[in-house]
Formats: structure tokens, sequence, C-alpha cells
């Protein structure tokens, strides 16, 4: 698994009719974040309440991402990481992944990006009783503290920040990557779009 990062930008777009996925998702926060920084994340730094603001929003993503996959990658179900740290765990990370020095906002580990053109495993039984496997995607990694301070340059608030920085990870984690200027700014208009599909100021409970 390589570990690809970066990102930048905010929100905007359109979302269609997708069929639901399936999502089995780790979720870990750090524990020790100063109390302004949790009061402004709210539920999603939250190591109880946040694994299922989460779920329900990784899993809507998935879903209307879904059409643009590659075959390999569609599924009815899949299985990712999402940890939310300090700078100085995501540091360590860069250091031993990336050979670069400091924190930087995100890290993403995908599982499906080496071996994509091999010939797919043989499918699991399928029918009643026999839910499909998941696909493992990976891991996003994200700095808390690195994602403050853009929010606070940005002139976002930390939520629409983290948010996007998930949204950045996720589609690394499902293929896409910015090699160059054109490339990192279709992947940042793919970002917008998804998180166009977040109603302002929601609360993780049911809104899709």
């Amino acid at each position: 698994m390589n570990p690809i990062q970066e990102s930048s930008g905010a929100a905007e777009s359109t979302s269609g009719a997708a069929a639901p996925v399936d999502l089995d998702l780790a979720f870990s926060a750090a524990e020790g974040f100063p109390p302004e920084l949790l009061q402004a994340c709210g539920s999603w730094c939250d190591p109880l309440t946040g694994e299922q603001a989460w779920l329900t929003l990784l899993a809507h993503w998935l879903a209307q991402l879904a059409a643009e996959l590659p075959t390999e990658l569609r599924s009815e179900a899949y299985s990712l990481g999402l940890s939310l740290v300090n700078d100085a765990e995501i540091a360590a990370l860069n250091a031993e992944w990336r050979d670069k020095s400091g924190p930087t906002d995100v890290l993403a580990f995908a599982a499906q990006d080496e071996g994509l053109d091999a010939a797919p495993p043989m499918p699991a039984p399928q029918g009643e009783g026999w839910p499909q496997e998941p696909i493992e995607l990976g891991d996003i990694v994200i700095s808390v503290d690195t994602a403050s301070r853009q929010a606070d340059e940005h002139g976002y608030s930390l939520t629409e920040e983290l948010l996007f920085l998930a949204s950045h990870g996720l589609l690394h984690l499902l293929g896409w990557d910015h090699p160059d200027e054109p490339s990192l700014s279709a992947m940042l208009q793919r970002q917008r779009d998804l998180m166009a599909l977040v109603p302002p100021g929601w609360d993780h409970k049911g809104l899709f």
C-alpha cells in the first residue's frame, strides 16, 4: 500500500439516485485534542458518535461514485479505515511512508492501487443468505490539527475542511490521482461535487 496525500478546495454540484452500499468502517479518533478543536469538530471527532456520522457520509459518497468506478471496484459492499489523528501522529506516518518531514493534512493508503488489472477473485455465492464480500479499499488518515489551521486559512469551518479532506482521501482509495495540474483540477472538482451532496449544517441523522 502506498500513501498518497494532498488537497485544498471547498464545495459545489449535483447528486443523482444511486443504489445504497454497505460499508464496514473502522473509525478511530485520537484522544487529547484541545477543547476548542473538539467543540469545532462536533460529533465528527467523537470516538463514539463519530463512527455513525462518517459511516453514513462515506457510504453515501461511495454510492454516488459507483457508476464511475472500474469494474474491479464496483461492489455492493466495501470496507475502509478512517483515523483522525494529531500532527505528531501523521508526521510519523509521513516520514515512514513518504520520507517527508513534518505533518500533512491527509494520507491515503490504498489497498487496491496494485493489481487492479489482475483477475478478480472468485465471486462469493450470491442470493438470500449470501451477502457480498466487501472490497477492502484501504485507510484514510487525517490530521485534525492541520485541518484546523487550513480551515482558518481557507475561511471554512473545521467540519467542512475535515469532510473535504475525507473526500480527497476516498478518491485516492478509489484510484484517483493528481500527477499534474489538469488531473488535480478534475479531482478537486469531483470533491466539490461530493461536498455539494452534504446539506448545510448536516448532523448525520438520516438526512440522506
